[in-house]
């Protein structure tokens, strides 16, 4: 049983309890309690004009189509979507970085859903904006908060998303094309701390409120190499992480099922019990 996901929390004890029916309606009441006082905090920024892309890419858009009363005597409206897989708040699929690896479709539903930490190393990337989260940062986090569970998912706050959606502050640029990815600065995640977090912790997936996962200054992308040829995919332009306890929470991140995608729009949220 995955602990402390409240939405599959009232199924698995009518499933389990098999006691007494006096503890299988206080296991049942107590659920509820859990599923009621929950507080959900949206991880996802919005998708419109002002998403941030990398600068290469092209805007998203919203193209209308209809929005009219009909000749039928209803009214109706329907819209058209163009935008990359890798821009907004959005997942990296394995493939996206090694070759013959999981399309988004194929990443295991399992692999997006899970007990989650949040690392806090803002106060190091507001004094560099190409800080590189260390090991030594998961060592510190882990002396303070205890050991990062296996098969977790870990989310690095930065503090960037403050600065969304201006170009200049989040990526540190407004230029486009290759002139703008050579004038990229934000912060990212060391491709060592990587390889250590897939090693030590078995990771199930790492997220970030940047722009990538790799430091904006990176042109091998070997964190997203270290991570990605491991299949542990990739949340990036994450939002309100500040508003997450540092342990204690569950992830539940599920993109666009997009059949043999490179990544795909996300829409993540985390589930924050009453304790917390």
């Amino acid at each position: 049983m995955m602990r402390g996901l409240p939405y599959m929390a009232g199924t698995l004890v009518l499933a389990l309890c098999s006691t007494t029916a006096l503890g299988c309606v206080a296991d049942r009441q107590h659920s509820q309690f859990v599923r009621e006082q929950s507080r959900i905090v949206d991880l996802t920024h919005s998708f419109g004009a002002d998403t941030i892309v990398w600068p290469t890419e092209q805007d998203f858009k919203l193209i209308v189509q209809y929005a009219e009363d009909t000749a039928g005597g209803y009214y109706y409206a329907s819209n058209r979507v163009e935008m990359p897989e890798h821009g907004g708040t959005h997942l990296d699929a394995p493939i996206h970085f090694s070759k013959g690896m999981q399309t988004l479709d194929q990443i295991p539903i399992e692999r997006m859903i899970g007990a989650g930490v949040r690392i806090d190393v803002a106060e190091q990337c507001i004094r560099d904006p190409d800080y590189r989260v260390t090991t030594s940062d998961l060592e510190r986090w882990e002396a303070e908060h205890g050991r990062i569970q296996d098969h977790a998912i870990v989310l690095l706050s930065t503090g960037y998303a403050r600065f969304w959606p201006s170009r200049k502050g989040y990526l540190g640029t407004e230029l486009r094309g290759q002139e703008g990815v050579r004038a990229l600065h934000f912060p990212g995640l060391h491709p060592e701390a990587a390889a250590w977090l897939v090693r030590e912790r078995q990771v199930k997936a790492v997220g970030i409120d940047t722009a990538s996962i790799d430091y904006g200054q990176s042109t091998k992308f070997e964190t997203h190499v270290a991570l990605l040829s491991r299949n542990v995919p990739v949340f990036e332009n994450l939002a309100n992480l500040h508003d997450l306890p540092d342990r204690g929470f569950d992830v539940i991140a599920l993109p666009m099922k997009i059949a043999g995608g490179t990544g795909g729009p996300l829409r993540i949220i985390a589930v924050v019990p009453p304790s917390r």
